[in-house]
């Protein structure tokens, strides 16, 4: 019942609601034939751990965006969710327009967490990161290019971030663009897990 309704408020709401399913290697399975842009997932399946499927949806070329929608608000749960790819985790306790609002911004390649979520995410990783990268090997990264990443790490999108910094949405985008060739990465998610894993997330 509560998939439909998900799947409903999706349809309701313009998306393209591919399929549905209640296991974790069946969803693999669909994902690997209709490549979906976007998968809502849950944690608890009763045949396979969600980490595990969203790992397995990584693994893909073109993997799809995940979007954790679990019960459970434990930062360890959030924490893994993280790891294995997740772009974004909201409890189940959200409203309806926040769930909406978070499949927008995760489509758009923001990382989106339930408030209260994203700092306990931040400040484990902080925890765990190995020792910071020596600043004469790693990539440098210009002062812009580094207040950028900082925002785009608490979970900013373009457009907050060019509010923030009275820059054109075109800037921020290029800017972030930049970021990404040098450091070699692919989405605005693996650039979260960048900032966050070196201690360039700001807490505050």
């Amino acid at each position: 019942m509560w998939r439909d309704g998900v799947a409903r408020d999706l349809a309701e709401a313009g998306y393209d609601v591919v399929a549905t399913t209640g296991e974790g290697r069946q969803a693999l399975r669909i994902a690997a034939a209709v490549r979906p842009d976007l998968v809502i997932l849950d944690l608890q399946l009763p045949d396979l751990p969600g980490v595990e499927v969203a790992r397995g949806l990584g693994a893909y070329d073109q993997p799809p965006r995940v979007l954790v929608l679990s019960a459970s608000g434990e930062h360890e749960d959030v924490l893994e969710a993280v790891k294995a790819g997740a772009s974004g985790y909201l409890v189940k306790s959200a409203s309806r327009d926040e769930f909406l609002e978070a499949v927008r911004r995760t489509a758009e390649g923001d990382a989106v967490f339930t408030p209260g979520l994203a700092g306990l995410v931040l400040g484990e990783y902080r925890r765990l990161a190995a020792r910071p990268p020596d600043a004469d090997d790693g990539p440098r990264l210009t002062d812009r290019e580094t207040e950028v990443l900082r925002l785009v790490a608490k979970g900013l999108s373009y457009k907050q971030i060019a509010e923030r910094l009275v820059l054109s949405h075109r800037t921020v985008q290029n800017h972030v663009q930049n970021t990404l060739s040098k450091l070699q990465l692919h989405n605005r998610v693996e650039l979260v897990r960048y900032a966050i894993e070196n201690g360039l997330a700001d807490l505050d």
